[in-house]
């Protein structure tokens, strides 16, 4: 695929790699815009059909590995806001923490104990996922716009 591929199309790829940093600028512009540029010209070039895929797979992925860290926060966010979610013992299920012998006690008193570390974990995997995003992306515009073909790593192939 790389021996017939055009400064045009090239540039075109690149441009549909690039676009995706639009999501700073305009809320889902990472998806519209890389949209918009490769189905209009997915049927012409088969190098701008190839980088169209990659980048809305990559940006969908991203999304979705964003949204599960996201929901696995969520009950260790409340926890830390909201101490006594987990008291059973205002619903009448006092045996609940002493279950089969094994006691789950959460310390109420401290704030920046047990239920803040998961949530910093996972604000590292949050971040992690940023950093993962641009540079990735970054990658893909330069080497697309050299004219090698990209694949992006941790893609799911959603649109194939």
């Amino acid at each position: 695929m790389t021996e017939s591929v055009t400064k045009h199309e090239r540039n075109l790829s690149a441009l549909i790699h690039a676009s995706t940093f639009s999501k700073f600028f305009i809320p889902f512009g990472n998806f519209i815009i890389p949209l918009v540029l490769w189905t209009a010209n997915k049927k012409e070039y088969e190098f701008v059909d190839h980088n169209g895929k990659q980048a809305l797979n990559f940006q969908i992925s991203i999304l979705l590995y964003s949204i599960l860290v996201g929901m696995v926060s969520i009950p260790f966010f409340l926890g830390g806001f909201l101490p006594n979610i987990f008291d059973f013992d205002n619903i009448g299920l006092v045996n609940v923490h002493s279950f089969n012998n094994i006691n789950f006690h959460f310390d109420s008193d401290d704030f920046f104990g047990p239920w803040m570390i998961p949530v910093g974990l996972l604000g590292l995997a949050q971040s992690a996922l940023f950093i993962i995003n641009i540079v990735y992306t970054i990658l893909a515009t330069i080497k697309t716009n050299e004219g090698e073909v990209f694949e992006y790593p941790l893609s799911i192939k959603f649109i194939k």
